[in-house]
């Protein structure tokens, strides 16, 4: 699959909300995400431009491997491949016995809506902030993606900057 998505920092989290809310968007609720990105042992992905992660919410451990960012689709774009795992602790173990080894930690609270294709994140990430991202996944379309989503920042009042360095990268572009 092919993630299309818009990040921007916001000052406030509350109009856009509301602005979801006024367009009847499914609240999809409200969780913790605890990702722990590891790196490579025959390979460094922050030269690849690659991420491994492992992320605990409330249920089960989910495994994501993206791939490098795609430039032209103008927002930040990437292949994303998910599954999840019994007990992620296990899955840890077995990436540092295949010498992988951790990266960096982020914490954020996010709050998810639907409205019809597109997901939006409503996120407090610990130490950088509050921001909206507004994705789409998609198997062929990015272009069509694109326009859909910047769409949806001007009618939602979400303007500013498209922000492409993950949180990941944001979190380690502070230390």
């Amino acid at each position: 699959m092919l993630e299309i998505e818009l990040k921007v920092r916001v000052d406030s989290l509350d109009p856009i909300r509301q602005n979801l809310n006024a367009r009847h968007a499914g609240f999809q609720g409200k969780q913790h995400e605890h990702d722990i990105y590891y790196n490579a042992p025959h390979r460094d992905f922050g030269i690849t431009d690659e991420a491994l992660r492992v992320r605990y919410t409330d249920g089960p451990a989910l495994v994501t491997y993206k791939g490098k960012k795609l430039p032209e689709y103008g927002l930040k774009a990437r292949e994303e491949l998910n599954t999840t795992v019994e007990s992620g602790e296990v899955f840890e173990q077995i990436l540092a016995r295949l010498g992988f080894t951790k990266t960096a930690e982020v914490n954020k609270w996010r709050e998810n809506y639907r409205l019809e294709n597109a997901s939006f994140a409503l996120d407090l990430v610990e130490g950088l902030g509050t921001f909206v991202e507004i994705e789409i996944m998609t198997e062929n379309n990015g272009s069509d993606a694109t326009a859909r989503i910047q769409n949806y920042a001007k009618e939602m009042g979400i303007s500013g900057e498209p922000i492409l360095a993950s949180y990941l990268e944001l979190i380690l572009a502070t230390r």
